[in-house]
């Protein structure tokens, strides 16, 4: 291996890879003057990848082994699609950052690559000078002398003890899948090119699951339905609960009552879908395809996944936003298991976004941009308190509408996530705990990402490491109270090939 071809994979919009050119151009002359040092010729495919054809067009005819840099969201079919059908040295780089998104893609691009059996190496480094960093320059090395790089495995075990008690629950929740099994309900499809997220009934259905997808061009009609009544009752409804309303705020001013009420006019025309089909779950694409016609659905979401909202049934709709099945599967598994052990049943939906070390222990930052319920800021079944409502930002989001933020509160969790490897579907399934930072490292953590999306400071329960070189996506089910051993005992009896990350 000498000549090494280095690209950079894009976001759809514009403005993103113009926020993020700075940090890529400083990642790709780190990573040119590394590869120079290991005696490589590395050169660069110029410009941002943007859209497949690009990456087919691109990438499709070199045979040199390449190298992905990952600062920034990008689309995974923006590597997925120019790379797919060979079997070349494949590695995907990244700054281990929060100021954008770019460990986010790196984790997303991996699980796509794996879910079409395309061979791959991750690999990163926090360092101001990437030379200067040891560790990353062995493992470049490894992979320029062998196509690949290989990771400590001994955070990943594929049983767990399980106790009779969470055996004989999790049997309970399952008979009751079999005799009717989830029907969720899809608004559209996997969103920015989430490979990953998407099974389908090909594979749902060996595992208790069915979809029904409807378009989301549905929604500015069915909005049309919805009263005025319904939606000040809404307004009044999520005020009263204690919603903390960032409206025209500076960088912010088109932020008003009205883009909340017609965000909450979306919420209650999703209800209104909900009920006709009846389904018991949800996953929303919620990016792009109304991009330009409606506010965002991070607010909405995040009070479908919240107990207290208007016009509940006394129930949680879990809401995978994003349309991310891989999410959805095991958060509404968790949610039962939860209500079956006397547990509140929220369950969180989250980036993996970055982290850091705190109190000699590595946390990540969860940050997602809103499909988060209010149960994780205030432990309240009856309360908004703590929700905060800020405009999303305008470079990705024209139209104002408001997040569904806050800072989640300390306790034990149960995480999981669902994954296509080897063409079937598998269950990670792990421990941890949320911390509490002191104000002065939360606020340099969560103003280092994005400050208006949710905020969870959590210990995963495994390696830093296990999580970069072998998780297998970009988001993560998060649960307050230990469900581990019953969820464990229902994916497997539901047909999942089970892995648990956990430290030894």
């Amino acid at each position: 291996m000498k000549e090494v071809g280095i690209f950079w994979p894009g976001d759809y919009r514009a403005k993103p890879n113009e926020w993020a050119l700075p940090q890529i151009r400083e990642a790709t002359r780190q990573l040119e003057n590394a590869l120079k040092r290991l005696g490589r010729k590395p050169y660069l495919i110029e410009g941002f990848l943007t859209k497949p054809d690009e990456s087919i067009r691109q990438l499709g005819p070199i045979d040199d082994p390449l190298i992905g840099v990952y600062v920034h969201w990008t689309y995974a079919p923006h590597t997925c699609d120019g790379v797919a059908g060979k079997d070349s040295p494949l590695l995907l780089a990244s700054n281990f950052s929060g100021t954008w998104p770019g460990l986010v893609a790196l984790l997303n691009t991996g699980a796509s690559l794996d879910s079409i059996n395309r061979r791959y190496s991750r690999i990163w480094t926090a360092a101001a000078d990437w030379m200067q960093d040891m560790v990353f320059m062995e493992r470049l090395d490894e992979w320029c002398s062998t196509g690949q790089i290989r990771y400590s495995t001994r955070n990943l075990h594929y049983s767990a003890p399980v106790t009779p008690e969470a055996d004989a629950l999790a049997e309970r929740v399952v008979a009751d899948i079999r005799k009717k099994r989830i029907l969720a309900l899809m608004l559209g499809d996997t969103s920015m090119g989430m490979i990953n997220g998407y099974f389908g009934p090909r594979l749902l259905a060996r595992h208790g699951f069915a979809e029904h997808k409807v378009d989301q061009a549905w929604l500015p009609e069915r909005m049309k339905r919805v009263s005025d009544a319904r939606v000040e009752a809404a307004f009044r409804f999520v005020q009263d609960k204690g919603v903390t309303f960032h409206w025209r705020e500076r960088e912010a001013e088109d932020f008003t009552e009205e883009s909340t009420k017609t965000q909450l006019r979306m919420y209650c025309a999703v209800l209104d879908l909900v009920d006709e089909f009846k389904a018991d779950c949800l996953g929303w694409q919620y990016q792009l395809g109304l991009l330009p016609v409606l506010p965002p659905s991070d607010f909405c979401e995040g009070l479908l996944n919240s107990m207290c909202r208007p016009e509940s049934n006394g129930d949680i709709l879990i809401t995978s936003t994003e349309a991310d099945q891989g999410n959805l599967v095991p958060m509404e598994m968790m949610k039962r298991l939860l209500a079956a052990k006397g547990l509140h049943p929220a369950v969180m939906f989250h980036d993996v976004r970055w982290g850091g070390v705190y109190a000699g222990r590595f946390l990540w930052v969860l940050l997602n941009s809103g499909s988060c319920g209010a149960y994780a800021f205030n432990h309240d079944p009856d309360s908004l308190r703590g929700v905060h409502s800020y405009r999303q930002p305008a470079g990705y989001f024209p139209i104002a509408g408001g997040t569904f933020a806050g800072e989640s509160l300390p306790g034990a969790i149960t995480w999981a996530r669902a994954y296509i490897k080897d063409d079937v579907l598998w269950m990670d399934i792990g421990q941890g705990e949320v911390l509490k930072l002191p104000p002065q490292i939360r606020d340099a953590w969560w103003e280092g990402t994005t400050r208006q999306w949710p905020f969870m400071a959590a210990d995963l329960g495994c390696s830093m490491e296990t999580i970069m070189a072998h998780y297998m996506s970009n988001h993560i089910a998060v649960a307050y109270g230990d469900i581990f051993g019953e969820m464990v005992a229902a994916s497997q009896a539901l047909g999942f090939r089970v892995r648990i990350l956990r430290g030894t």
